[in-house]
C-alpha cells in the first residue's frame, strides 16, 4: 500500500468525510451536574460535552445542529456554561441550533434547551420549571445512631453552612432562599434574553417552577412547535443527514466491561455509601416529574 492509499483510508480531521449535507445531533440525556457518572447513570457537564459540541459544530457542509434534549436540570452554573459554549459556536460557525424536547426538558434542562434558536417538542413532553431547587440529606442523626462523632474545625464564622452532618440552622436556610431566589432571577433573564418576544409574560405562574406538556408550552411561547427531530428536520433540510455525534467513551466502557457493582465493590464503605445516594438523588431528580 502506497502513502497515497494510506492518506485516503485515514479519518480527515474536523469531521469532514461526509460527502452532501449534515444536520449534527447532539443527545444531552441526563442529569446536569458536575460530578462525573456514576451506577451507570448518564450525567451533562461542560467538561464531557465540550468536544462533543466542538465536533458537531466542525462538519464542512453543517446545515444545522439539532439537540436532542431529554433531562429533568441540575446544577444552573453546568446549564448556562453549556448554553453559552453551544452559543458561541453557533454565532462563530452561523450554523442554526435547534432544540428538541423528549421526555422532559425541565429546569437546567430548559435553560440549556433556550440556546438554541428554535424549541421543538413533542405534544407529552414536559417543559418548563423555571425555578431553583436544592436538595441534600441531613445526616446528623444516623451518626448519633452508630455513635459516630464527626470533628469539623473551621476558620470562618460560616464556613461550614448547611453542612449535612450538622444540625440545620435557621441562618443557614435564610441564606439559601436569598441565594436561590438570585439563580431564579438568573434563570428568568435567559429565558426572557431568548424567548422574549413569544412568551406569554401575562400568565402568573410561568416562573414558578411549574411544568407543562409540549402543546400547552406552544401555547405559553416556551416552544416554538410541536414535532419530533426527525420530521422537522426531514422538512427543513430535505437531504441531510442527520449524523449523531456521541461522546467517546473508554474501550472497556464501550464493551461493557465495567459494570456498575464492579465499580462499586472497590469503593470504601463511605464512598460507596455517597455512591447510593448520589444514586438515589438522581432517582428523585426525574421521580419530581413522575418519570
Amino acid at each position: 500500500m502506497d502513502v497515497k492509499d494510506l492518506a485516503s483510508r485515514l479519518p480527515l480531521p474536523g469531521n469532514q468525510r461526509e460527502s452532501g449535507p449534515v444536520v449534527a445531533a447532539i443527545k444531552l440525556h441526563g442529569l446536569i451536574t458536575p460530578a462525573p457518572a456514576s451506577l451507570g447513570r448518564g450525567v451533562i457537564n461542560l467538561a464531557s460535552f465540550d468536544s462533543v459540541l466542538t465536533r458537531a459544530f466542525g462538519y464542512e457542509r453543517l446545515r444545522a445542529v439539532a439537540l436532542s434534549i431529554n433531562s429533568p436540570g441540575g446544577s444552573p452554573t453546568q446549564s448556562a456554561l453549556l448554553a453559552d459554549r453551544i452559543r458561541g459556536l453557533a454565532d462563530d460557525k452561523r450554523v442554526p441550533v435547534l432544540a428538541f424536547c423528549e421526555d422532559i426538558a425541565a429546569s437546567g434542562g430548559y435553560w440549556v434547551a433556550c440556546a438554541a434558536d428554535e424549541i421543538v417538542a413533542h405534544p407529552t413532553s414536559l417543559v418548563g420549571s423555571i425555578g431553583v431547587v436544592s436538595r441534600g440529606f441531613g445526616l446528623h442523626g444516623l451518626l448519633e445512631r452508630f455513635g459516630v462523632e464527626r470533628r469539623l474545625y473551621t476558620a470562618g464564622a460560616n464556613k461550614a453552612r448547611l453542612d449535612p452532618f450538622l444540625p440545620e440552622q435557621e441562618e443557614d436556610v435564610v441564606w439559601l432562599h436569598g441565594m436561590q431566589a438570585e439563580l431564579h432571577m438568573m434563570f428568568r433573564e435567559w429565558v426572557c434574553s431568548r424567548r422574549g418576544k413569544v412568551l406569554a409574560t401575562d400568565q402568573q405562574d410561568l416562573f414558578t417552577g411549574e411544568v407543562w406538556t409540549g402543546r400547552r408550552a406552544v401555547e405559553l411561547g416556551l416552544v416554538d412547535r410541536l414535532g419530533t427531530m426527525r420530521g422537522e428536520i426531514s422538512k427543513r433540510y430535505p437531504g441531510a443527514e442527520i449524523v449523531t455525534v456521541e461522546q467517546r467513551r473508554p474501550l472497556l466502557a464501550r464493551l461493557g466491561l465495567v459494570p456498575a457493582a464492579a465499580a462499586l465493590s472497590n469503593r470504601s464503605v463511605p464512598e460507596s455509601a455517597l455512591a447510593v445516594l448520589e444514586a438515589l438523588e438522581h432517582r428523585a431528580a426525574w421521580s419530581r416529574f413522575g418519570l
